[in-house]
């Protein structure tokens, strides 16, 4: 049975073991979770490397002719396959308690995919995944690069995160028209932040909405006076400021 990747759920099969095992052996258990989510596991290029580990193995993937495949294939997957989009998933009810998610993401939904981890954060301690190489490079970057962001603030306020390695546009049935890059996320041991989480969000996005600006500009609607923009820090740019520092803009303008 062969199954054609379809180019409007963004697939990119990957076809080198190698790889595929790499990724695998990427996870480090942190966190004491016992079973794994993959999202996305087309014919199962990665799916059959996690099923050596230690781990109970739960797949999600929207695409029935994938779905009929690894049904065929993995007779190991029998009450293992979930045919739903992720990004819908009510994951604490699905799959109640600590898990792993892992996958080569599909290009065209991996930064929602990174929003919806973070959702469920606290029952994600650890993410292995494969995205677009800008995408990989803009979440694990710290502050001072142009790649830093919206979702590199928020990821890095609960996860560390790393950039493992580079992935040929080669190594995938079809070719993207980009390089991959490898990215592993694990649970900080915070349960909150020492502020208003929302107005934390709030204040990080105005930010990088006009990245090109100062503090002092972007952010004076939050302002209730002129005195409330005289410190230094509104003289810099967002993409140079930590997420400690993003926590103390927050406090600022919006004192607990």
């Amino acid at each position: 049975m062969y199954v054609k990747p379809k180019k409007h759920l963004g697939q990119h099969f990957l076809k080198n073991d190698e790889i595929c095992d790499r990724i695998a052996h990427s996870l480090t258990g942190q966190g004491d979770y016992k079973q794994l989510l993959e999202i996305g596991p087309g014919t199962g290029a990665l799916t059959k490397y996690l099923l050596r580990s230690p781990y109970q193995v739960n797949v999600v993937e929207v695409d029935s002719e994938s779905v009929a495949y690894l049904t065929i294939h993995y007779k190991e997957l029998h009450g293992k396959i979930i045919e739903k989009d992720f990004l819908t998933l009510p994951l604490d009810t699905v799959l109640p308690g600590p898990l792993a998610v892992i996958g080569n993401f599909p290009y065209n939904i991996s930064s929602q995919i990174l929003f919806r981890v973070l959702d469920y954060k606290d029952q994600v301690p650890e993410l292995v995944g494969m995205f677009q190489k800008e995408v990989a490079e803009r979440v694990a970057s710290g502050p001072g690069g142009k790649e830093y962001g919206i979702l590199s603030v928020l990821l890095q306020a609960w996860y560390d995160i790393e950039y493992l390695f580079t992935v040929s546009e080669f190594e995938f049935d079809p070719p993207p028209k980009v390089k991959s890059g490898v990215i592993r996320m694990k649970r900080k041991d915070n349960t909150s932040l020492p502020c208003d989480e929302k107005k934390f969000k709030q204040v990080i996005k105005l930010a990088f909405n006009q990245r090109r600006k100062t503090l002092r500009n972007s952010l004076r609607s939050l302002s209730s006076s002129p005195d409330q923009l005289t410190d230094e820090i509104f003289n810099r740019r967002p993409e140079t400021l930590s997420v400690e520092e993003f926590i103390g803009l927050t406090n600022h303008f919006f004192p607990q």
